[in-house]
């Protein structure tokens, strides 16, 4: 009887690590040939490389937020907001206007982009740099699979 209550628990055990390791493996960001969609990425790339020399934000700090884990790098936040400026969704004030943002970005990824910030509406943070991290970092905990920083 003790052996059936101890294979069981075993059992319990080995299915919660199962489904661990798949939950954990179906956060990882999509990354292939076709996304991030190769032409936002080709269209991002001027404001990527103006608010790059900019800040002063290195390549792997970029990377490694949108493809690892969530950071904090002072320069990284900058970029963020120099991005917002760049692609000018951002008010005199420099609040982010979701709405605008939402109409730059073509079709599907826009209905990504809206589900991701349904939660993300309100930022925190005493400056503009602060308040734009905030944004990327709920959208990157909004949707793990789908977000990336160009």
């Amino acid at each position: 009887m003790m052996l059936n209550g101890i294979y069981r628990t075993q059992v319990a055990y080995a299915i919660l690590i199962v489904l661990s390791l798949t939950s954990v493996r179906a956060q990882q960001p999509r990354r292939d040939d076709e996304y991030p969609p190769p032409a936002i990425l080709k269209m991002a790339k001027p404001f990527h490389d103006t608010c790059v020399q900019k800040t002063g934000v290195t390549e792997e700090a970029i990377k490694e937020f949108s493809d690892g884990e969530i950071h904090e790098d002072e320069n990284l936040k900058c970029y963020m907001n120099c991005l917002f400026h760049e692609i000018d969704v951002v008010d005199d004030n420099g609040d982010v206007h979701l709405e605008k943002l939402f109409e730059t970005i073509p079709g599907k990824l826009r209905e990504l982009l809206m589900n991701m910030s349904k939660d993300c509406i309100h930022p925190e943070g005493d400056t503009l740099c602060h308040k734009a991290w905030w944004f990327h970092q709920c959208w990157k905990k909004a949707d793990p699979v789908h977000y990336f920083l160009p």
